[in-house]
């Protein structure tokens, strides 16, 4: 696979890198031996890139996969906002993930200008440790456009890794919902300000698969992105990345979407009730112990009209 420079970092990527989240417990739930080895076979593929984040308790696959090869690059991410936290979620990947250095060390999904002021003294930390050479490169993700913004005008950060993709699944600015245009125009700030930029939810959490190429013509037709992280289930999906990269895809190519259903992340979920009042199948409800949302499958129809009103993109579809 095709490999580029991730802005000024001096990290060659491939152009496809594995979202591991997929694979994790709030989703899939994989044993280890059947996740390391699907991460195993990404690496068989040519797929070199990594994202994991130390909320999706995926470190024991990486560490069983990647045991053997140091040449991988593999980026974490925290929800640290404080100094003390970020330096110990650092050293908990180091441990897990047994390398010494980690490439790239996140913000994990900054979710406005005032958490990005609020959580400063973790970014101070990575600073530190990127000085210290325990990390290489600094980077903040969010789904956010004014926080996509801002990454363009601080010189510290070196990796931008916003959601985009053609539907605007998932995209906020300020407290409301954003367009896939100011994203778009966002990430071209970031990457003319010399960022590395990495896309995320191509697929808008598994919702666009059916429109497989559509949404990969769209993210990587965009100025400024340098590779897409994509959370790839079985080795069939790694098969059609590569595919559609090499340019061999039929142009009339489409997944197999049948057996896939809407999935609540609970990470992610908070349990607002957004997804409930858009369901007219009356599918979805608060579950009374958790207060998050819930699938009632024997009534969702896989429509898929839940999933632009969540605002934290927790609908998903696997």
């Amino acid at each position: 696979m095709e490999k580029i420079t991730l802005g000024k970092t001096g990290l060659s990527v491939s152009k496809a890198g594995f979202g591991v989240l997929t694979i994790g417990e709030t989703q899939l739930n994989l044993s280890v031996e059947e996740g390391s080895e699907l991460l195993s076979y990404a690496v068989s593929k040519g797929i070199n890139f990594f994202d994991t984040a130390e909320y999706y308790h995926t470190y024991s696959y990486m560490a069983k996969a990647f045991r053997n090869n140091n040449d991988l690059v593999i980026a974490s991410k925290s929800m640290a906002n404080t100094e003390e936290w970020m330096r110990q979620s650092v050293e908990d990947a180091r441990k897990a993930l047994n390398r010494d250095i980690i490439d790239i060390f996140m913000l994990h999904e900054v979710r406005g200008i005032w958490d990005l002021s609020w959580r400063r003294p973790a970014l101070e930390a990575l600073l530190s440790l990127r000085e210290e050479g325990i990390i290489k490169a600094i980077g903040i993700s969010t789904h956010h456009v004014d926080v996509c913004e801002a990454i363009s005008s601080i010189p510290e950060i070196d990796i931008a890794f916003p959601l985009i993709n053609f539907r605007g699944l998932g995209i906020r600015k300020g407290d409301d919902f954003g367009t896939a245009e100011e994203m778009a125009a966002a990430i071209a700030k970031c990457s003319k300000a010399g960022k590395g930029v990495l896309g995320m939810k191509a697929f808008g959490g598994g919702n666009l698969t059916g429109s497989y190429q559509q949404a990969l013509d769209y993210i990587y037709s965009l100025y400024g992105i340098d590779s897409v992280m994509i959370g790839f289930g079985k080795k069939q999906e790694i098969d059609d990345i590569c595919n559609y990269l090499d340019g061999v895809m039929p142009k009339d190519y489409t997944p197999d979407i049948s057996k896939k259903r809407i999935h609540i992340d609970l990470g992610d979920c908070e349990g607002c009730g957004s997804c409930i009042s858009r369901c007219t199948s009356k599918a979805i409800s608060l579950n009374s112990k958790t207060g998050q949302a819930e699938i009632d499958h024997s009534r969702c129809l896989t429509c898929g009209y839940c999933a632009p009103a969540c605002p934290v993109r927790a609908i998903i579809m696997l």
